[in-house]
C-alpha cells in the first residue's frame, strides 16, 4: 500500500509537469546518445588500431634508377647490397625485433602499380624506376625506430618507411572527434541535471500544501522525497531507452547498412554486441544522475 501510494504520487507529478518532463526526456536522450556515440567511437578506434598495428610493416626500399638519396649515389642497388640488407634482417641482433620479412622484387612492384592504375600507366613509369623492397613485420610495432636506425644510412637503401605513420593522422583525428563528442555529451548532461532539478523543485512547489499536510501528520523526509526522486528517474529512464534505441539504429543502419559497404579499408567495425555493452552503461549513467539531481533538489527545497 505504501509502495502504491509512492508510485501514485510520482505518476501524479509526472502528469502535472508533462511539458517539463518531456524536456527532461529529450535532453537526457540527446546527451546520452552523445555519450554512447563517444563510447562506440573509442571502441572503433581501438578495434582499428589493433587491426592495423598487427599488419603495419616497415618498408626498407632499395635504390632504383631514379632514387636521389645520399645512399643511392651509385644508382640501382647491387646484388651485394640487396644481400647485405637481407643478411642484416636475418641477423641475431634483430631476431627479437623482426617477426617476418617479405621481399617484393622490382617486377612485382611494377605489376602492382599497373594493377592499381591500369595498363595505361606504362607510359609514365618503367620497371627500372621501381624499388625493390623488404617488408618487415615487427614483434612490437613500437620498435620501428630500430629498423630505421639499422638501415637508414646503409648503402643501397633508398628509404625506410614505417607504414603506421600514414595511419597516425587518422587515429588522431578520430580521437579528437571522440573528445568533441564527450565534451558535447558533458554539456548536455549538465543541462539535463539542471533541468531535472528545476522540474523537481517546480513539482514540489505545486504540491507545497500537500507536503505541509504530510509533514504535520508525521511523514518522514524519505517518504516525502521518494516520489520526487522517482519522477526524475522515470523521465531519465525513458530518455535513456530512447538513446539506446538511437544507438542500435545507428549501428544497424549507419554502420552495417552504410559505412561497412562504402569504407573498404576498415575491416573491423563496432557491431550490435558492442552496442549491447554500451547501452546498459548509458542507462545506468542516466538513472544515477537523475536520482542524485532530484534527491539534491528536493532536499534543498524541504530545508527552505
Amino acid at each position: 500500500m505504501r509502495v502504491g501510494l509512492i508510485l501514485g504520487e510520482a505518476l501524479s507529478g509526472l502528469r502535472r509537469n508533462a511539458s517539463m518532463v518531456i524536456s527532461v526526456i529529450l535532453v537526457t536522450f540527446v546527451s546520452l546518445t552523445f555519450v554512447g556515440a563517444a563510447m562506440l567511437m573509442q571502441l572503433q578506434i581501438t578495434k582499428m588500431y589493433s587491426y592495423w598495428v598487427d599488419r603495419a610493416q616497415v618498408a626498407v626500399s632499395l635504390c632504383s634508377s631514379i632514387s636521389t638519396s645520399k645512399t643511392c649515389v651509385d644508382g640501382v642497388a647491387t646484388e651485394d647490397q640487396v644481400a647485405a640488407v637481407k643478411e642484416k634482417l636475418d641477423s641475431e641482433a634483430l631476431q627479437s625485433v623482426v617477426k617476418g620479412v617479405r621481399f617484393e622484387s622490382r617486377a612485382d612492384a611494377y605489376q602492382a602499380v599497373l594493377d592499381l592504375y591500369g595498363d595505361d600507366y606504362r607510359e609514365f613509369v618503367t620497371e627500372d624506376q621501381m624499388n625493390e623492397t623488404y617488408y618487415v613485420t615487427l614483434n612490437d610495432p613500437g620498435q620501428a625506430a630500430v629498423i630505421t636506425e639499422a638501415f637508414g644510412a646503409m648503402d643501397g637503401v633508398d628509404a625506410v618507411i614505417n607504414q603506421m605513420q600514414y595511419l597516425d593522422p587518422l587515429f588522431t583525428a578520430l580521437t579528437v572527434a571522440t573528445y568533441i563528442a564527450v565534451g558535447i555529451a558533458a554539456l548536455m548532461l549538465v543541462a539535463a541535471v539542471l533541468l531535472i532539478a528545476t522540474t523537481i523543485r517546480l513539482s514540489a512547489y505545486a504540491r507545497r500544501k500537500e507536503l505541509g499536510i504530510m509533514r504535520l501528520v508525521g511523514a518522514s523526509n524519505r517518504f516525502i522525497q521518494t516520489p520526487f526522486i522517482l519522477e526524475g528517474v522515470f523521465a531519465a529512464f525513458i530518455g535513456s531507452l530512447l538513446a539506446g534505441g538511437a544507438i542500435l539504429a545507428g549501428i544497424q543502419f549507419g554502420v552495417r547498412g552504410y559505412l561497412r559497404e562504402r569504407v573498404n579499408f576498415i575491416t573491423t567495425w563496432v557491431d550490435l554486441s558492442d552496442a549491447a555493452a554500451v547501452i546498459p552503461a548509458i542507462i545506468l549513467i542516466g538513472l544515477v544522475l537523475a536520482a542524485l539531481s532530484a534527491g539534491f533538489a528536493i532536499r534543498r527545497w524541504l530545508r527552505a
